[in-house]
């Protein structure tokens, strides 16, 4: 990215990476703080709204949903697992697909935690209508990259597997 005012494109200030990495940094933080109640990461929470959301769904499906390979999503679910928020089965009709679906104490825990997004936008000082076009600007990014990437640049290298 080269600096319409003549800069030098290598400043640190100049780069869009940079700028995405600090909000993500500060926003990741924040919500550490906010998920601290709730005894739940931030990737763990992203996988919980995703279930809460659409309900059972296959390793593959969430993997997809998420944008994350199965290797680092596979400790996340075995971490969910193990604090009894959710379970992991495999298909009896294929047992290669294994489904991932929110227990009952995982399915009270999405009501402890229905105050976050409220407490995130206030923190974020940024009326409604902005929010939602950062919010649209960061998916077009996300889909050019992965689009130029051929999805490489959001799962990485492995397939997802169930």
């Amino acid at each position: 990215m080269s600096d319409p005012d003549g800069g030098d494109a290598l400043a640190l200030d100049n780069q869009l990476c940079f700028s995405l990495y600090a909000a993500s940094r500060a926003l990741t933080g924040l919500y550490r703080e906010l998920l601290d109640d709730l005894g739940l990461t931030y990737p763990q929470y992203l996988v919980m709204l995703v279930l809460w959301e659409r309900g059972t769904l296959t390793v593959k499906e969430l993997s997809r949903a998420l944008h994350l390979d199965s290797g680092t999503l596979s400790p996340l679910l075995r971490r969910l697992q193990a604090a009894g928020l959710l379970t992991k089965e495999r298909r009896a009709d294929d047992e290669r697909v294994v489904e991932v679906t929110v227990t009952e104490e995982g399915a009270r825990l999405r009501a402890r935690a229905r105050d976050i997004p409220d407490r995130l936008l206030c923190a974020v000082d940024l009326p409604e209508d902005r929010v939602r076009e950062v919010k649209g600007i960061l998916d077009q990014i996300t889909r050019s990259v992965e689009t130029a990437t051929g999805g490489r640049a959001s799962t990485g290298p492995q397939a997802p597997r169930d």
